[in-house]
């Protein structure tokens, strides 16, 4: 039997048996997924607009179109090279963050868009942009939400207006599209493993919680590089605004293996019936691959000290059982 025949009998076997395989989107990269009313809802940047795609099964994202609900005007500061859109439930009502530029690189900045619809689907309108007093480069932000009703903003930047280094940032948030003072950098690229390619890179960060403590799941070394990887940064019970309060952890959390190259930028969603974690991330299609990258899943756990235990990547065309309660 040809190898074709022999992978598609594997994919319906699969298929029968309530399992799937990676990658649940064959291009893609930065996903952010988020769990609302019963469905998954998949924010990307394609094709010069905003997309959010909509599926009842997590593995499913990659397979609807999506709807365009955000295209930037032309000749604008924030016109091009949208980046790693987040899609944000706050103060009941939808926002997604996005980075984007005017076809200059140094000229990204983090913008708010306003969705006036339930739906997520439905289109948004531009808010503003978002910065701390600094205005520096930024990108890749999102939102720290804590019990007692603060917000803070996290994002990758740089220290000064060259592309030395990109550190990781947290700010207080008066409101959802503005920030209330200064940033505060609370993580560089200072291990080795943080430390492939040039310029280094802290990214890319996203906040997990376990019960009431919460962490900074974030990238580091090169996105172009096969060491692309995930970080850790542990609250300590301290206020968010002091970097002190955030403890590296020394090692990577989730890097590459034999056949899974930079994996990073990820995001974090329960299963159906709420009682399994997973991550969703990207890597590249090949070793060497670069920037050509897809989506990828899979079940994660936690260490006796709370901390996530992510694995290892699990290779493509693995069968792997669907997320619980479908």
């Amino acid at each position: 039997m040809s190898r074709p025949a022999l992978l598609a009998l594997a994919l319906l076997a699969a298929a029968q048996e309530g399992t799937f395989t990676n990658p649940v989107a064959e291009s893609g990269a930065d996903p952010w997924v988020v769990r609302w009313k019963g469905f998954y809802y998949y924010c990307r940047s394609a094709g010069g607009k905003i997309r959010v795609h909509k599926a009842a099964r997590l593995q499913d994202i990659g397979k609807e179109k999506g709807e365009a609900v955000w295209t930037p005007p032309p000749g604008t500061a924030y016109s091009k090279e949208l980046w790693a859109p987040e899609l944000h439930r706050l103060d009941g009502r939808w926002y997604i963050y996005v980075a984007a530029d005017d076809g200059n690189n140094p000229n990204h900045r983090m913008y708010v868009l306003e969705g006036a619809a339930e739906d997520p689907q439905e289109p948004f309108a531009f808010k503003g942009k978002i910065a701390d007093p600094s205005d520096r480069w930024a990108i890749d932000a999102t939102v720290l939400a804590t019990p007692d009703g603060k917000k803070y903003f996290i994002w990758s930047g740089w220290e000064g207006t060259e592309n030395v280094a990109q550190h990781i940032y947290i700010a207080p948030m008066s409101n959802p599209w503005t920030l209330g003072g200064p940033r505060v950098r609370i993580s560089s690229p200072e291990l080795d493993w943080e430390k492939n390619g040039r310029p280094l890179i802290n990214e890319g960060p996203e906040v997990l919680w376990n019960g009431k403590k919460p962490f900074i799941i974030y990238s580091a070394s090169g996105s172009w590089t096969d060491d692309y990887c995930l970080g850790q940064l542990a609250w300590t019970g301290g206020d968010p605004l002091k970097a002190p309060s955030w403890v590296k952890k020394g090692k990577a959390v989730f890097s590459r293996t034999a056949d899974v190259f930079g994996p990073g930028h990820a995001s974090f969603v329960k299963s159906p019936d709420g009682k399994e974690d997973w991550i969703v991330y990207h890597a590249a299609k090949r070793k060497g691959g670069g920037w050509d990258r897809n989506v990828r899943i899979q079940k994660f756990s936690w260490n006796p000290d709370g901390s996530p235990d992510f694995g290892t990547p699990v290779s493509p065309g693995a069968p792997l059982r669907e997320p619980s309660g479908r």
